[in-house]
């Protein structure tokens, strides 16, 4: 679709977006910019990437993410390479997420996001930084066994 729509070529962009919508309940248009290696997990179903939305390479982008525009801007979010997303993320307005960002689920950015942060919340916040972590997010590394402990009472 992107490269239909970059040659100008009148409806087909529409008919295959059309397309996307009614297979996977999906919009993502063909003036959006999605580098190379960069995924939908599950297809990207129900995903929603807004007109000039501009992805970097090798992102990983979970099940329900979006990206929307914050009024009174005109500009829409930027994503740098290798950002993580989980599911339900919604990045909103004129931000910057720069390279090698992990954003939780059920995140909402509006806030432009530093280089290797680890971000969570409503609204995000910096919880931690990627260069602490002891695996790569990016290899979806399943070596530990067992069940996670219970959590703790508070008194």
């Amino acid at each position: 679709m992107r490269s239909l729509y970059l040659h100008k070529v009148p409806l087909l962009p529409k008919f295959i977006q059309l397309l996307i919508f009614i297979i996977y309940n999906s919009k993502v248009t063909g003036d959006s910019s999605i580098g190379k290696g960069t995924y939908f997990v599950c297809n990207g179903i129900s995903t929603v990437v807004i007109p000039g939305t501009t992805i970097g390479d090798n992102c990983v982008l979970g099940l329900r993410f979006s990206t929307v525009r914050k009024f009174p801007y005109k500009e829409v979010p930027k994503l740098g390479n290798n950002v993580w997303c989980g599911p339900n993320v919604v990045i909103a307005g004129p931000v910057i997420i720069d390279d090698d960002v992990i954003i939780a689920a059920n995140s909402f950015v509006d806030k432009s996001v530093p280089k290797g942060a680890i971000v969570a919340g409503t609204p995000a916040k910096i919880i931690g930084w990627r260069k602490d972590l002891d695996y790569k997010i990016e290899e979806n590394p399943k070596y530990k066994e067992g069940i996670m402990p219970y959590l703790k009472v508070l008194k």
